[in-house]
């Protein structure tokens, strides 16, 4: 049994956090899992916007932001790993930009500034979501926190990440598994 669950792969799912998680900071979170192997994982926090609009980041980074329809939408807590880097998870584009993860059946995740400087001169993946800071796992660390009943997986759908209200992308990942909120409890199952 431990080598199956040692050999599951969870990239282009979501975790969905549990009632009972017991690490705050992912409270009530969905998780995009850009990338998930032997040796741990990594993800996108997609539900907890912060204080700061894409306009403002562009800024900061000396670039203007003149697509409307992305200046005004908000940054996100990516999670609690590197939060002063950006990570901009996007569609799949013709142009491959560097430092970008192309997710297997999924988005591509890039970390370099060349993403940005094609949002701002215009171009670019059409639809983004930009976090400061990653979720990640070690080697089994992720296998354990699932095994705790701290996270369920659903594949993912990638019109939660963009089309999706924020306030209403936890429960509409949990709809994937035919689960409403109130169905959920904190208490781990024993047979």
């Amino acid at each position: 049994m431990a080598a199956e669950s040692a050999s599951i792969n969870l990239t282009n799912q979501f975790l969905i956090a549990m009632p009972g998680m017991a690490d705050d900071t992912f409270a009530g979170a969905v998780v995009y899992l850009c990338e998930h192997t032997d040796k741990g994982a990594l993800g996108l926090v997609i539900n907890k916007p912060i204080d700061i609009k894409l306009r403002n980041l562009f800024e900061k980074v000396d670039l203007s932001l003149d697509r409307e329809d992305l200046a005004e939408a908000p940054v996100y807590f990516g999670g609690p790993v590197q939060t002063e880097r950006g990570f901009v998870l996007h569609e799949p584009v013709g142009e491959h930009y560097s430092s970008s993860l192309a997710i297997p059946g999924g988005l591509e995740m890039t970390t370099s500034k060349d993403v940005l400087e094609a949002l701002s001169a215009g171009a670019g993946p059409r639809r983004v979501i930009v976090t400061l800071g990653y979720s990640g796992w070690t080697a089994g660390q992720l296998e354990e926190e699932i095994g705790r009943n701290g996270w369920i997986t659903v594949s993912a759908a990638p019109e939660i990440i963009f089309d999706t209200p924020v306030e209403r992308r936890y429960e509409r990942a949990l709809a994937l598994l035919g689960i409403h909120p109130s169905m959920l409890t904190q208490e781990a199952g024993h047979a």
